[in-house]
């Protein structure tokens, strides 16, 4: 019986395997349109915002007095929408995690319409938040439109969610090849082929409609980017390590401003995110280059000569802000933040190593743009996305093996001082305050993908002699191209991936279960 129900699932996981790329396709184009329209609204934001500064310097108090009358009414809106809508709030890349492990359920055109204009409101607002987080959830919930627009099955949903996401990065960065990776290594923590096929369609896709509306050069302006000389790699190896004890104290830091915002009663919701709006229209006319994702300072920083002085004011403003604005919980990421402090990090660093070791001033560049790897690695715990977004985004793959030692050593610092991957840690958090929304009862089934390690517990044995977690039936073996039909006697190997069916609601469990019996979960501290 156990025989026939697998073979009539896998011709089903066969029938399906193309179809998921053609989807995938179809999700990066609405994904495409949706993140290329909110990336367009934000640039003119901005403009705007700018506009307003002119303004403001000119016409004196009265004017000056309406500006942050409708920053608190922009904190208003923000807490309505954080009200009626709480899976639009914060980042996005956890929620997406949570529905993809099967935690959350959240209302596909609810959560875009929330996220959309929220996130258009906070980060045009000049709060430093980055536009790449919503991206990828307004990608993922427009693969979940698509997925229940289609009828399709919920196994499907999983992959379609994904490369909606793949592509909400791709499209938000320029970058379609990192938004695979990111889909593969930080959302399903394994290289999986099926993945990897929908999601590349979707990305692709994503991307060519970004290119026909922002053009092809790359995100960031880095000119004449020499490539860096092997004997300078230990001053590479330096900047690793400086970028791991960072990572930790970025996600010690915002951890605790979560929970201090969490302590706040003499304040309504509605009114949260105030105070990070009106420091931030306070710090308009003084530090401007701070507001909003940041990307703009990166540029400036890698074209213009700033001194270590106010590198240090730039880097510690930044860093503050950033803490304060994602802490108030409205719509927004760390995603670009992240990046700008750790470019502003690498240029401290490369204006001491001209100043104190003289070191040739064109590698400037250099440990800018590494130290934007090195940073976001420590933090998000992804070296392989953070090499391949920072080669992207520069426009070059000549600096791609400095971008690997830097990012493995900051990996490692992070590892030893016990840094939780950012985004396990906001899920967790999440799921600590978690109601309605968890999945119950779902009677649905869903399809769970793991990898065989090397030295797992699966590793060389028969399918007949393994505890298998309950309720989950085994139904196909993929090792290389072959597809294998699992049966009692079959023996698991390292490089295998088992697809299991499961009941949707107790996806999650079976899933913690399966990876680590096949050696592939990440605990987390």
């Amino acid at each position: 019986m156990e025989t026939k129900k697998s073979h009539i699932a896998l011709i089903q996981w066969k029938s399906f395997r193309l179809k998921i790329f053609f989807e995938g396709i179809l999700v990066g184009l609405f994904a495409g349109i949706l993140v290329v329209a909110f990336r367009y609204l934000l640039e003119k934001a901005e403009l705007l915002r700018e506009h307003i500064y002119t303004v403001l310097e000119v016409n004196g108090s009265g004017v000056t007095f309406l500006w942050f009358i409708a920053l608190i009414m922009v904190s208003v809106c923000l807490g309505f929408i954080s009200h009626i809508v709480p899976m639009a709030s914060g980042s996005g890349i956890p929620q997406v995690k949570g529905i993809i492990l099967g935690h959350f359920k959240m209302g596909w055109l609810k959560i875009i319409i929330g996220k959309f204009l929220g996130g258009v409101l906070a980060i045009g607002s000049g709060m430093s938040l980055g536009r790449e987080g919503p991206s990828i959830q307004l990608g993922a919930m427009a693969g979940q439109g698509v997925s229940r627009l289609l009828g399709r099955l919920r196994i499907e949903e999983k992959y379609l969610i994904t490369s909606g996401a793949s592509a909400g990065l791709a499209a938000a960065f320029n970058a379609p090849l990192a938004g695979v990776i990111f889909a593969l290594e930080e959302l399903h923590k394994n290289f999986s082929p099926a993945v990897l096929m929908s999601a590349m369609a979707a990305s692709l896709t994503a991307d060519l409609i970004t290119q026909q509306v922002f053009g092809q050069k790359p995100v960031f302006n880095f000119h004449d980017l020499v490539v860096l000389p092997h004997n300078y790699y230990i001053y590479v190896v330096g900047l690793g390590v400086i970028c791991g004890f960072l990572g930790f104290l970025f996600n010690r830091t915002l951890t605790k401003t979560m929970d201090s915002y969490n302590k706040i009663t003499w304040l309504p919701k509605t009114f949260m995110s105030a105070p990070a709006l009106i420091l931030g229209g306070i710090l308009g006319f003084f530090l401007p280059e701070v507001l909003g994702g940041g990307n703009k300072l990166i540029d400036s920083v890698g074209q213009a000569s700033y001194g270590i002085a106010i590198l240090l004011i730039f880097f510690t403003v930044k860093f503050i802000y950033t803490m304060i604005s994602y802490g108030s919980g409205v719509p927004g990421g760390i995603f670009m933040p992240m990046l700008v402090i750790g470019a502003l990090a690498g240029a401290i660093y490369g204006n001491m190593l001209i100043v104190y070791f003289h070191i040739d001033q064109h590698f400037f560049n250099n440990f800018v743009v590494l130290a934007m790897a090195a940073y976001f690695t420590a933090i998000v715990k992804a070296p392989v996305t953070g090499s391949i977004l920072i080669t992207e985004m520069t426009g070059s793959f000549d600096h791609l093996l400095a971008l690997i030692i830097v990012s493995v050593t900051a990996y490692m610092v992070s590892d030893i001082l016990k840094t939780a991957p950012i985004y396990e840690t906001l899920l967790a958090r999440s799921l600590v305050k978690k109601n309605h929304n968890i999945y119950s009862g779902w009677d649905n089934k869903t399809l769970i993908e793991v990898a065989v390690c090397l030295g797992s517990k699966l590793e060389g044995k028969r399918i007949m002699d393994i505890a298998w977690p309950p309720h989950c039936l085994l139904i196909s073996i993929k090792r290389g191209e072959a597809e294998i039909i699992p049966r009692g006697n079959t023996k698991i190997i390292v490089g295998d991936y088992l697809f299991a069916l499961a009941n949707e609601n107790e996806s999650a469990d079976i899933k913690e279960a399966l990876s680590l019996m096949a050696g592939t979960a990440q605990t987390m501290e």
